[in-house]
């Protein structure tokens, strides 16, 4: 699987990432395959698309879901899986009661001006029945996230756990192999050699098995060992964890509920009525063009447009051309949805704060010349590694959100000048934890080494050098940083200082578990450039996910989830998760819709003794 850096927009796209510009809506077509009907016809097949289409044929509709791509699951499949869930129902079971006025505060405070009172009422109303549906009515059975916090702990209302959910693990020996063989695998470059690995438990054995730790150890090595018998049987990660579980368990709820689901059927325009009305779609395929025709409607979900160079360069900041920017979203994701939506007059809103899901990524050269693009989630946390400019100087918290780390290195970034920093980290900090792509004991250092992905230095002065950074900079940042750090104290960023911080370091470290100092040699760093998991401009949609057009107006029968929907967050970034929790949320209220559902058939509650322990 490769990231290319300068895909632009296919001129016959599709779903699951795209949907593709064709002719304009409602043109005569040359249709070589049968029209299909169907009630509803869904673009796109990641989390957004998939609970639209999983809720709608719960509620006995035909539903007809088609993807650009060979597989399922877009961007998806590709991530950690957790969703932000403010009110779940199994926070509730876990003894844990919070108001919507706690949450809207929140928002409030992260959001500001572009808090939309509305669309936020719409997906806190949302949450809790959308989690007790999937998780009592389908196959999709989630976890608690006890642990997790919101990001800006300071502020009035900032969650510390029980308000995130994530997909409960799964073998995909349980998905039917007609189903199974659509279904997207896990990232190569945030897995360990094809295994997944989940936050939690499961990750916390791990990297204890890199410090001795016995049940570390025979944890690493039955998770290993089912996963290599894996792929000598069925050649392919079976043990599904994070997005690919995420995605796993919409794709059987679906095949369970009868949804008709198409790989390789791009969408090349959306049909209507002499009033307007979106009535279906013309779609591409192997024998020709396929008209299908929806009478209900259609939802786009098709991934936004982090692979439109054109919408980059034009919405984001420090890419003159478009290319330089790199994305953690299958090729697909180019934009063709929105385009799609455009067509029949749907609203492009980009008045959002980051038309971008920003995430820090470094570039991974391979042997065979392919690039891979690792995200920097975790190391950014851990204690013993700081971020720097070329100048040497720090510029953020590294703890914070993986977008807090892009958007001060682009606004720390003078214009003209390539965005980019450096992870700095010494000798133990690499024995002990990830840096980037390159894992703990046991794995070797060598190949990351070789390939040139991980530079070394025995002293820093000798490391900056080979970085390109200012090395009197660097050297003088860490002095002043270990001062601090071996007082559990960051004067300048004030790293630890939230949950969300103190979370991601390690516990066992004294006074601050996301503070210490780097100073045994030899020394390492990683570059990192401006990258991101999606976008968060797209068009304009209603509490009920209809598409608007420039007056506000909604199109009859278009329905917007996922990526292509504006951001309800108005491109903040308030929570991990705040990309999967609305799009699950959005794509449920489009189901129910769709299906004429008005009232929730439940309060949004699951059992108390529902077996799922928290992690």
């Amino acid at each position: 699987m490769t990231f290319p850096t300068d895909a632009t927009t296919p001129s016959a796209a599709g779903a699951g990432g795209s949907a593709g510009a064709g002719a304009p809506a409602g043109s005569p077509d040359t249709l070589t395959c049968d029209a299909l009907n169907c009630d509803v016809l869904v673009v796109g097949s990641g989390a957004g698309g998939l609970a639209a289409a999983v809720t709608a044929a719960y509620h006995g509709l035909k539903v007809v879901v088609v993807d650009k791509a060979d597989v399922c699951g877009g961007a998806t499949a590709w991530s950690g899986g957790w969703a932000w869930a403010p009110g779940n129902p199994l926070a509730r079971a876990a003894g844990v009661s919070e108001d919507k006025e706690t949450f809207r505060t929140y928002l409030r405070g992260v959001l500001g001006a572009d808090y939309q009172a509305d669309r936020v009422d719409a997906f806190l109303e949302a949450v809790p029945h959308m989690v007790g549906f999937f998780h009592q009515k389908t196959s999709l059975q989630f976890v608690p996230g006890a642990k997790i916090n919101d990001i800006y702990g300071g502020l009035p209302g900032a969650g510390t756990g029980h308000r995130s959910v994530g997909p409960k693990p799964m073998n995909a020996r349980r998905i039917r192999p007609e189903v199974r063989a659509k279904l997207r695998h896990q990232l190569y470059e945030t897995s360990f050699l094809g295994m997944g690995i989940m936050a939690g438990p499961d990750l916390a054995k791990f990297l204890s098995a890199s410090r001795g730790n016995p049940r570390g150890l025979f944890h690493a090595g039955w998770r290993f060992g089912l996963h290599i018998l894996d792929l000598v049987t069925h050649r392919r990660n079976m043990q599904l964890v994070n997005g690919t579980a995420l995605t796993g368990r919409l794709l059987q709820s679906a095949d369970r509920f009868g949804v008709d689901i198409r790989v390789s059927t791009p969408a090349r325009r959306l049909l209507t009525d002499g009033s307007g009305k979106v009535t279906g779609a013309v779609v591409g395929t192997s024998a020709g063009e396929l008209r299908i025709n929806a009478a209900r409607g259609v939802v786009l979900a098709a991934g936004g447009f982090p692979h439109d160079a054109e919408r980059r360069q034009t919405l984001f900041p420090h890419t003159p051309t478009g290319r330089e920017h790199w994305t953690l979203a299958p090729a697909e994701a180019s934009g063709d949805g929105i385009s799609l939506g455009q067509q029949v007059g749907a609203r492009f809103r980009a008045d959002v704060k980051s038309a971008a899901a920003w995430c820090p990524v470094s570039l991974v050269p391979y042997r065979s010349g392919r690039t891979g693009t690792f995200p920097h989630i975790m190391d950014r946390a851990k204690p013993g590694s700081i971020g720097v400019l070329r100048n040497g100087k720090r510029f953020v918290n590294e703890a914070n959100g993986y977008y807090d780390y892009v958007a001060a290195m682009l606004e720390a970034t003078p214009a003209g000048e390539q965005a980019e920093a450096w992870q700095i980290a010494d000798s133990r900090f690499v024995r002990r934890f990830p840096l980037g792509m390159a894992k703990p004991l046991p794995v070797p250092l060598f190949p990351y080494l070789r390939s040139g992905y991980l530079k070394k230095g025995r002293t820093l002065e000798e490391l900056a050098e080979r970085c390109g950074i200012d090395p009197a900079g660097l050297k003088e940042t860490v002095e002043r940083f270990n001062r601090h750090a071996a007082a559990g104290a960051d004067p300048d960023y004030g790293r630890g200082s939230t949950p969300f911080n103190r979370y991601g370091g390690d516990a066992a470290v004294k006074p601050n578990p996301s503070l210490g100092p780097i100073e045994k040699g030899p020394f390492y760093a990683v570059r990192v450039v401006p990258g991101s998991f999606g976008t968060f401009a797209g068009l304009d949609v209603d509490g009920r996910s209809r598409a608007l057009d420039d007056g506000g107006r909604p199109i009859p029968g278009l329905y917007v989830a996922g990526n292509d929907q504006a951001s309800v967050m108005g491109g903040h970034y308030p929570a991990g998760g705040i990309n999967l929790g609305p799009a699950l949320a959005f794509g449920y209220v489009a189901g129910r819709d769709l299906a004429g559902a008005v009232e929730y058939e439940d309060d949004g509650t699951v059992p108390a003794d529902s077996g799922v322990g928290a992690l």
